[in-house]
């Protein structure tokens, strides 16, 4: 569709085509951040109710915090 250049430098259609610049910029992050794994910061940093020793019936068997220890099992 063609417009005429009158309406093409009017401020009505410059604020409508922002809009529907941030509108676009802002669906695509949407859509990437959905495809994307989530992140769960409680993983990194170990709080008070975690255990640091194991209470399972195998006294062998890693505590809870060392196995989903997620910066320990990075190296």
């Amino acid at each position: 569709m063609l417009f005429p250049e009158g309406i093409l430098h009017s401020d009505w259609f410059a604020v409508l085509a922002t809009f529907v610049a941030i509108n676009t910029l802002m669906y695509g992050a949407l859509a990437i951040a959905k495809i994307l794994p989530k992140v769960h910061p409680g993983d990194w940093v170990r709080t008070r109710n975690q255990r640091s020793e194991t209470r399972s019936i195998h006294p062998d068997a890693p505590a809870v915090n060392e196995a989903t220890d997620f910066l320990k099992n990075r190296r």
